[in-house]
């Protein structure tokens, strides 16, 4: 991908890696790999990370990633919520990555996505493995994703998301009674130091993630719950609730190990996403229906031990 940019008056004082992440819509990771391998150049030469910058300046950024293989389509149906020459929404099943890894190089979305628009209809800005991929659900959360068909989009989206205007609205069942109607879960989060798989609140060098939290229903020992993303850290609900005592039903990593008898997915889904259209500036809001399993949970939890709805 190549990625320029001309530094504005705004910009000075701030470091190159900050700067080029906020405007490329790449992680700092990503850039600062950029730097140290010379595919970021400043006026037609190789940019360091240090250097400091000056008002008109041409920022080039060029990156190349090695792969351990190649994107192959694979025409997987999708749901399709909306669509246009910049973006579309789609509605994510449980159980489909967003992006391939080891061992699932052909079944992810980006591998349908790939089928349906081909590389010339999507966004190259998240690299080879990730076409149109703005942002990501875990494999078990089921609803709403946003893809990018243009690198202009991608931009315009990716800073909405960092600037915290992207609404994203989900719900879940939480194991355990919760006190009061509304919580705001925020802390650090950041590798396990021993579960490598696992992500977990620290007390320091995490990111730091910001949830809220109302009560929709309780029934019996498990509460129904609508959550609201201020930030988007890996696993943060997941993690947050786990934190608090209330890890998601169904989650085996953060929660119990076996699932609830009759439950047959993990009770968390993206219901809701809003932002602004990226040429016309108009406000987007879209809303998918709980997967079956999810209200065919919450149905048997209404039979065994009624409801309180708040």
């Amino acid at each position: 991908m190549e990625f320029l940019y001309t530094v504005q008056a705004a910009d000075l004082g701030e470091r190159v890696d900050l700067l080029l992440s906020r405007r490329s819509g790449l992680s700092r990771s990503q850039v600062k790999r950029a730097l140290e391998t010379g595919q970021v150049d400043c006026n037609g030469r190789p940019l360091s990370k240090k250097q400091k910058l000056q008002e008109g300046d041409l920022l080039v950024l060029r990156r190349q990633e090695e792969v351990p293989f190649t994107l192959r389509p694979n025409p997987i149906p999708l749901e399709i919520l909306y669509e246009d020459d910049c973006l579309a929404v789609v509605n994510k099943p449980k159980g489909m990555v967003v992006h391939p890894g080891a061992g699932r190089e052909e079944d992810s979305l980006a591998s349908a996505l790939l089928a349906r628009y081909g590389w010339e209809g999507l966004s190259d800005m998240g690299g080879p493995l990730r076409p149109g991929i703005l942002h990501r659900l875990d494999r078990d959360t089921s609803g709403l994703l946003l893809v990018a068909k243009t690198n202009r989009a991608h931009q315009i989206l990716a800073e909405q998301i960092r600037a915290h205007s992207f609404l994203r609205r989900y719900e879940a069942v939480l194991h355990g009674g919760i006190k009061g109607p509304h919580l705001v879960l925020e802390n650090q989060i950041g590798r396990h130091p021993v579960e490598r798989k696992k992500m977990a609140v620290v007390a320091q060098g995490g990111r730091t993630a910001r949830t809220e939290l109302w009560v929709q229903g309780r029934y019996g020992p498990y509460t129904y719950v609508k959550l609201e993303l201020f930030t988007g850290r890996t696993h943060q609900i997941r993690v947050q609730t786990a934190q608090i005592g209330h890890p998601v039903c169904g989650d085996p990593l953060y929660g119990p190990k076996h699932p609830e008898k009759g439950l047959q997915g993990q009770c968390l889904h993206a219901r809701t996403i809003g932002f602004l259209h990226p040429e016309s500036g108009r406000y987007l809001e879209f809303t998918s229906d709980l997967p079956p399993y999810f209200t065919a949970f919450l149905q048997a939890l209404t039979t065994r031990y009624g409801g309180i709805y708040e």
